[in-house]
């Protein structure tokens, strides 16, 4: 009987993981991401129900405990955490699954080691070692990096990339300790001295966790979010190896390797590579080269700028991590409504890297409802932006900073943008001539067809959306 019901779970389990396969395939386009969301959570509730009826259970107490607790958590953080801190939520909720990771491997580490080791070398026992190794240690820098992550977008220590001298010895000086702590726990596995070291490479995991993502700045966040996300992919199907769960494994597996590609995805978004990222410290006062960017400002009302806008024939919004932060997309969907109503034709620009992770601003329009139709990407409005009468630059920054393309000189040099100053008209909504998270200083500002309409962006959203209303009653 046991071993039919052994057969049925793997059977379970490949219908899990073919679901999970599907799902993710579904999630590639806006007109079935939902039906894919939905196939991948039923996929992912067969799973557990099927593990739950494993014969090796013999008690519940602690599964239903923890179950419970960790659905409350996650639902009152799903109801409560706004948009703008969706980021954060991504990075924290990755460290999660690291700590997880770490623990799985732990536990089963701990209990071998104290019942009845690992006994002679075997294929299974060396894949055994060698999983609950990377478990430990890449679910521990998983968990660092990630709540690193999280205080940095959540704002609660500075965005700005913190070095100090000596830190690429310091970093290898730990990951090398960590390399040999493996060494040692692969070639006498029982041996006394492992388990002050397996704690040790717990230890020394998550301060290198710490210390790979405190040179990293928020510009850079999108890429950083992308890689952790991978690392806790990897993380899971290392404790997959160690439980010797299936749909654990092959669940991280795709988590990894779909982590890996949106992060070479955004690494190209932005021409640089992932060692510029994770090692040049972009954005650091110390390090940046900033070129003085001088002119004149031209500043526009919101009244002034519904005479442009009301004789405007097409209209392209181009949002950043402003509009998040102003919650000012439902707002931009009202006036796109609007302008649709007086005759223009309206569009929208996201860059790869806008806002705080990849998809984010994305995610801000699903939620105003902006048709999909109408979003494009930065290779596809680029080759018409020169016939559009008025670009709505709403919070964006760096990546509409015309030194990327202009200036050899500056830190940003070479990143792709979305040209709006080729527009006929650009409107900037902006709270002052602050510069992005990349500390570089933006000429835009000052170019000839651009107007600077100061204040907050939802606020002057809502006057020209008031503009329009009156003049139509």
């Amino acid at each position: 009987m046991n071993e039919t019901i052994k057969i049925l779970i793997e059977v379970a389990y490949m219908v899990s993981a073919v679901t999970f396969i599907l799902g993710l395939k579904m999630l590639s386009k806006p007109t079935t991401a939902i039906k894919g969301n939905i196939i991948s959570g039923l996929g992912m509730c067969l799973a557990i129900a099927v593990t739950l009826v494993n014969p090796v259970i013999k008690s519940y107490e602690w599964i239903i405990i923890g179950g419970l607790i960790g659905s409350v958590i996650g639902a009152i953080a799903a109801i409560k955490v706004p948009m703008t801190s969706m980021p954060g939520f991504v990075a924290f909720f990755n460290g999660t699954g690291g700590l997880a990771s770490m623990l799985v491997g732990w536990s089963d580490f701990h209990v071998t080691y104290t019942g009845k080791g690992y006994g002679e070398y075997s294929l299974e026992n060396i894949v055994l070692i060698l999983a609950t190794y990377l478990a430990m240690l890449i679910g521990g820098v998983t968990f660092s990096g990630s709540m690193v992550a999280y205080a940095k977008l959540e704002e609660k220590i500075q965005g700005k990339p913190i070095l100090f001298k000596g830190q690429q010895l310091v970093n290898a000086v730990v990951l090398g300790l960590g390399i040999l702590i493996g060494v040692l726990f692969f070639a006498s596995p029982n041996g006394p001295l492992i388990y002050p070291a397996v704690i040790l490479l717990m230890i020394l995991a998550n301060i290198l966790g710490i210390l790979v993502t405190i040179p990293i700045g928020g510009a850079d966040m999108p890429v950083v979010i992308c890689l952790l996300n991978s690392y806790s992919g990897m993380a899971a199907c290392a404790s997959g190896f160690v439980l010797n769960n299936t749909v654990l494994i092959v669940a991280g597996s795709l988590v990894g390797a779909s982590g890996i590609i949106l992060t070479a995805i955004m690494c190209k978004a932005m021409n640089r590579s992932l060692a510029n990222v994770l090692f040049s410290g972009f954005g650091s006062s110390e390090g940046a080269v900033s070129t003085s960017v001088t002119g004149e400002v031209k500043a526009l009302s919101p009244e002034d700028a519904y005479f442009v806008l009301e004789a405007a024939r097409s209209v392209v919004f181009v949002p950043g991590y402003g509009m998040a932060v102003a919650q000012a997309q439902h707002v931009v969907k009202e006036l796109a409504d609007l302008l649709e109503k007086n005759g223009a034709e309206v569009k929208y620009a996201i860059h790869p890297v806008a806002g705080r992770m990849p998809g984010h601003m994305n995610v801000l329009l699903a939620e105003a409802n902006v048709p999909y139709d109408q979003l494009l990407e930065m290779d596809d409005i680029n080759p018409i932006i020169d016939t559009v009468d008025v670009c709505i630059v709403v919070g964006a920054n760096d990546v509409v900073n015309p030194s990327a393309r202009e200036d050899p000189k500056s830190a940003i040099y070479g990143m792709p943008i979305i040209n709006v100053d080729y527009a006929k008209t650009c409107f900037v909504l902006k709270r002052s001539l602050a510069s992005g998270f990349s500390g570089v200083e933006n000429p835009l500002f000052f170019k000839e067809n651009t107007r600077m309409i100061f204040g907050d962006a939802k606020q002057t959203l809502t006057a020209l959306v008031n503009q329009f209303k009156e003049a139509q009653e």
